[in-house]
């Protein structure tokens, strides 16, 4: 019997004392292979793994020498070879520092790479090779670099040492962990002034759930910025991989001048394999900085203003038909010296040149206050009868309004709640006012017979807004009513609310605003009353693009959502028979993981 397995057994048995002891549970979610192993062998293996920097150093002559923890996640040290603990533990290290007076980090650790297309060479920030590792205590390890620190190397500038690790569980079926950790010093002493801190990897996470790349190793901002910088180039495609330059890029993919001219956003990674980014979509409106550049909150970061300084790289990489040197869409900028003259922060009115004046939606302008409801009352419910509603219109300042008043204003009555089947829509603009600032409407269409359960009604509506918008032309906006949804029993027994499967909060973690239909549908609530199971696109798809696609809640989101996986066309037809192709729409997250959008566990079979 060998060592490892003599060693392996008195863990076995360990754990199978401690169970009986009652150790703590794993908490895993169903993506997780873990959430299907027994708790025997979780507690053995005690799969994940974390890492944790404990210091770091830059030597005189320029040696580079940075000490880890490894633990698994209840903090119990791994032995990085699999001799004494479960798994073998891959660690790969990164050295960068942030010159003073600049911004952005430029890496020691770097490699050539030459294309095989271009026969062009390019440096590229990457991890060191070569280096050594002293075990210093159980799961301690002290990392010598083979890369040094160039001869007179700033020892006052901030430096940042990066590790990224793999945990090997596939001889217990429990996959590979992942973990990454960055640590900042001064070499010559002293407190880390410099950072980088421009959006939080928590912001990221909303969409990403847990952004990573490259297999997954390399996790969040802190990591991904000491490789990603100006220095590192694709010698394919040209393209600079520079994190400010490439993240633009990616999420604006589909959206970038120079795609929508035809020409495509790629970059030829590891093993010469090409992504192309050309059909990304972001998923909240591209002018909407604020979606990462989070400045507010837990996840504020603390440069987020960083998205107020105006510099050609940053700004072209959106515009990416702008000629800076050409002067091609913009006047001559040799430099960044003078972006700020005209690009300011923020002006004082909306749609300037400022920054933020320049990034703004009309949607989103100052000059629109919003509208709400309030029922007061909903009457003749029984089936039979036609409902009558009571209600009170107001703008977001609390003004009272007439129906008159709104551009647009129609009711939805749908049911049975239990599972939506039916709906009509009814405009009610020209409803009469009461006296008391209230309007009434009664249905022309009544409950149908022999109905049971509960019933709702929802209003939708909007105000036309003329504001002054950019080059300080009139534009019209469409101000919209935040819909309201009320349930009533037409069958005398107590009054029970679809129930709810997911929640417009995740949705707009990251559509930021989600809205559809002309900004009138603006609630889960409300959209799951149309987009129920009985309801396709058939009225509006021509009949040589027959056979019809369902537009039922679940079955559209679900599909919209995975289209690229699915590997098939997927394409609905909507107002003005336009068609509506999603094939190449794909989750920036695992779309195994359904709690990302789901809420109470709903997305488990009953």
């Amino acid at each position: 019997m060998s060592g490892k397995t003599t060693i392996w057994l008195l863990g076995i048995v360990t754990a199978v004392v401690g169970i009986a002891g009652g150790v703590r549970r794993f908490s895993f979610a169903p993506a997780d292979k873990a959430f299907y192993a027994s708790e025997r062998t979780l507690n053995f293996v005690r799969p994940g793994l974390a890492l944790k920097i404990l210091s770091a150093a830059v030597a005189s002559d320029g040696t580079i020498t940075a000490t880890v923890r490894v633990t698994d996640p209840v903090g119990q040290p791994l032995d990085r070879e699999g001799l004494t603990t479960p798994g073998v533990v891959a660690l790969s290290f990164v050295a960068a520092f942030i010159p003073r007076g600049e911004t952005l980090y430029t890496s020691y650790t770097t490699r050539v790479q030459t294309s095989p297309i271009t026969r062009v060479s390019a440096t590229q920030a990457g991890s060191d090779t070569g280096g050594t590792f002293t075990k210093t205590a159980d799961g301690e390890y002290r990392y010598t670099f083979r890369t040094k620190a160039a001869p007179g190397f700033d020892a006052a500038a901030t430096h940042t040492i990066g590790v990224y690790s793999s945990r090997n569980l596939n001889e217990f079926e429990l996959g590979t962990s992942y973990a990454s950790a960055t640590f900042d010093f001064v070499p010559g002493g002293g407190a880390v002034t410099q950072v980088r801190d421009v959006i939080k990897t928590a912001s990221c996470n909303g969409c990403h759930t847990q952004i990573s790349a490259h297999g997954g190793s390399r996790r969040g901002m802190e990591m991904c910025v000491l490789c990603h910088t100006p220095q590192t180039v694709d010698p394919d495609t040209g393209n600079t991989v520079d994190m400010t330059v490439m993240t633009h890029k990616i999420h604006m993919g589909k959206d970038l001048p120079s795609v929508k001219a035809g020409g495509k956003y790629s970059i030829i990674g590891f093993g010469q394999q090409e992504t192309d980014f050309s059909k990304v979509g972001f998923p909240a409106n591209t002018r909407n900085c604020a979606a990462c550049h989070v400045q507010e909150g837990p996840n504020a970061a603390t440069q987020a203003t960083a998205m107020y300084r105006p510099s050609r790289a940053a700004c072209g990489s959106c515009h990416d038909s702008v000629d800076f040197a050409a002067g091609k869409g913009h006047l001559v900028q040799l430099d960044d010296s003078r972006c700020s003259q005209c690009h300011r922060p923020e002006g004082e009115r909306e749609f300037d040149l400022s920054v933020a004046g320049s990034h703004t939606r009309p949607e989103n302008s100052r000059n629109l206050t919003g509208n709400s409801i309030e029922v007061v009352e909903v009457r003749d419910t029984n089936p039979g009868q036609q409902p009558v509603i009571t209600y009170r219109l107001k703008d977001g300042k609390g003004n009272a309004l007439t129906p008159l008043e709104m551009t647009s204003l129609s009711f939805v009555l749908a049911g049975p709640t239990a599972d939506y089947s039916a709906y009509w829509s009814e405009a009610a603009r020209t409803d009469p006012p009461n006296p008391g600032g209230t309007a009434t409407h009664r249905f022309a269409r009544a409950i149908p017979a022999g109905s049971v359960g509960s019933f709702s009604i929802t209003a939708e509506g909007y105000r036309n807004v003329t504001i002054d918008g950019p080059g300080r032309e009139p534009v019209t906006v469409r101000d919209p009513l935040k819909n309201l949804t009320t349930t009533f029993s037409v069958d005398g027994k107590a009054a029970q609310k679809r129930r709810a499967i997911v929640s417009l909060a995740k949705c707009n973690t990251c559509h930021t605003n989600l809205e559809a239909h002309g900004r009138n549908r603006n609630q889960i609530e409300h959209c799951v009353e149309c987009h129920n199971p009985t309801v396709t696109d058939v009225g509006r798809r021509p009949a040589a693009a027959l056979p019809a696609e369902s537009v039922n809640f679940s079955t559209m989101i679900h599909r919209l959502h995975t289209a690229k996986e699915q590997g098939r066309p997927y394409v609905i037809y909507g107002f003005g028979n336009t068609a509506n192709d999603f094939s190449d729409v794909a989750l920036p997250t695992d779309a195994r993981n359904c709690s990302v959008c789901h809420v109470n566990n709903t997305e488990r079979l009953p």
